[in-house]
């Protein structure tokens, strides 16, 4: 299965910095593409935030309708949730409405999940929603946005013991790197409306039931943390193959949270989730000296209308650039491709880190800098 990834094109994004894991390609009206030459990106418009003590880390586009997250630096800090933009005219977004999640333990949205038009799945705090410990204070709600000037939550689920007031008990914290047991990504394909496969960082990875979005029900836990070193970050469904793709997440610089890898799991019963592979990475050693992280990150996602693959894995990992893997055997996951770009230019990691990942239907891979690099585009071919 021979794979290639070759660089189109590379725009610095006039400066911006701190891009997170919110990237999605959108279709004019009249069917015209934002990115008409990914040989010859440009910018046209960049934003500013409400405040400099926030950060916007995720977004998703449906039709002419943008869903921006905001997280504050601390929580109480206003504004903390998501707004909505009318984009029909992308040089010209319009705000429709925010959505507040803000309260005295909130920090807002960190990261969400739209593909539907329908309901925004995200990881959040809310004004009635207090942790019993600080670090896990986001989780999982769905907000229903079918009225886009009047979206309403219809739902939420947190992992029990972890809210103030849950007669469950607290769940230990990790003995090692205390990351938090909250949601990360909370992924819902249209195939299956009535799952969500949450990455619940230190809490692993979670398949909940959402049929009833009032009242979601766990249906399968992977925990691997401890003794794996935590942050369940994405939870892929292969759903013709019964199979999971679970990726970590690494926050530590020089690899020092190492392991943090890209799993296959065994999902063929929800409720026995088996890990049975991870995909293979250069050893830590040739990267944990390079600057900045090294380690498992984001996904490409199989998001709907894009490129769509069950035997073919893509991540990034952050100075491991971005790779490719064939996973047709799930036993034996098999390296294909990768793209490790040069240090970026004033970076104060002092190398690049690949932070996010998309690939359209024309197999076109777009792949952002977490920091001053900027955006990378690639023909990516399988």
């Amino acid at each position: 299965m021979p794979a290639g990834m070759r660089l189109l094109a590379h725009h610095p994004l006039d400066g911006f910095g701190n891009v997170g894991e919110g990237m999605a390609l959108q279709l004019t009206r009249d069917r015209r593409r934002v990115v008409s030459n990914p040989k010859k990106p440009s910018v046209i418009v960049q934003t500013t935030l409400p405040h400099d003590k926030m950060r916007s880390n995720s977004l998703d586009l449906v039709g002419d309708l943008l869903v921006v997250a905001y997280q504050t630096r601390e929580p109480g800090m206003t504004p903390a949730g998501f707004e909505i933009f009318d984009v029909a005219d992308p040089a010209r977004p319009k705000s429709v409405t925010v959505f507040d999640a803000s309260g005295p333990a909130s920090r807002g949205v960190h990261h969400l999940w739209w593909v539907d038009g329908e309901y925004v799945h995200m990881a959040a705090g809310a004004a009635d929603f207090t942790p019993r410990n600080p670090k896990d204070d986001q989780c999982y709600r769905i907000v229903d946005v079918r009225q886009p000037s009047r979206p309403r939550e219809v739902g939420r689920w947190w992992l029990p013991g972890t809210r103030d007031g849950d007669t469950e008990p607290a769940p230990p914290r990790h003995p090692t790197i205390d990351t938090g047991y909250r949601a990360h990504n909370t992924n819902v394909y249209p195939r299956r409306p009535d799952r969500a496969y949450v990455g619940y960082i230190d809490g692993g990875a979670v398949i909940l039931d959402i049929a009833d979005k009032a009242h979601p029900r766990l249906l399968g836990r992977w925990d691997y943390h401890p003794p794996f070193p935590g942050f369940c970050h994405t939870v892929v469904p292969f759903f013709e193959r019964n199979l999971l793709v679970v990726s970590d997440e690494s926050v530590r610089e020089a690899a020092k949270d190492w392991p943090k890898l890209v799993w296959l799991v065994d999902a063929r019963r929800e409720d026995k989730l088996v890990p049975i592979s991870t995909c293979p990475l250069p050893p830590v050693a040739k990267f944990a000296g390079r600057g900045g992280r090294f380690g498992a990150h984001n996904l490409h996602e199989n998001r709907p209308g894009g490129f769509l693959s069950e035997d073919v894995v893509v991540g990034t990992f952050f100075n491991g650039g971005v790779r490719a893997f064939d996973v047709r055997d799930p036993f034996r996951p098999k390296e294909t491709a990768a793209f490790v770009p040069p240090a970026p230019r004033k970076s104060p990691a002092r190398a690049i880190q690949l932070n996010d990942v998309l690939i359209d239907e024309r197999s076109i891979l777009y792949t952002v800098d977490r920091i001053v690099g900027g955006l990378y585009i690639l023909d990516f071919r399988v």
